[in-house]
């Protein structure tokens, strides 16, 4: 992978804090024949490697039951609902969150 520039800037008290420089770019591309390609010229050095992040949003359906809908969302909005609240009920669940909020979507 690339060497990353690391930066030395003087924080509190005159100690030094390491920030990174990194680079981060969206690109459309196309999965095909077991590779990606992009239509547009992307600024890299030949054989550079990357670390890629996948996100298929437009072939996600809409009535998929981790997707909630804009009147779930509105009254969620103006739910009083106190952070105990939630605690209370997270610790109810057994097991994993997401496949308890699959379930309880799956009723609807």
């Amino acid at each position: 992978m690339r060497a990353v520039t690391a930066l030395m800037l003087c924080g509190i008290n005159g100690e030094s804090m390491p920030y990174t420089i990194r680079m981060e770019k969206t690109v459309q591309a196309v999965y095909e024949g077991g590779s990606t390609a992009s239509s547009r010229t992307i600024p890299l050095a030949e054989r550079q490697e990357v670390t890629i992040t996948i996100s298929d949003e437009g072939n996600i359906p809409r009535d998929h039951p981790l997707l909630a809908s804009p009147e779930e969302w509105a009254d969620a909005a103006g739910d009083p609902i106190s952070l105990d609240e939630v605690r209370r009920a997270l610790s109810t669940i057994h097991g994993s969150l997401s496949e308890a909020v699959i379930e309880e979507r799956r009723d609807r």
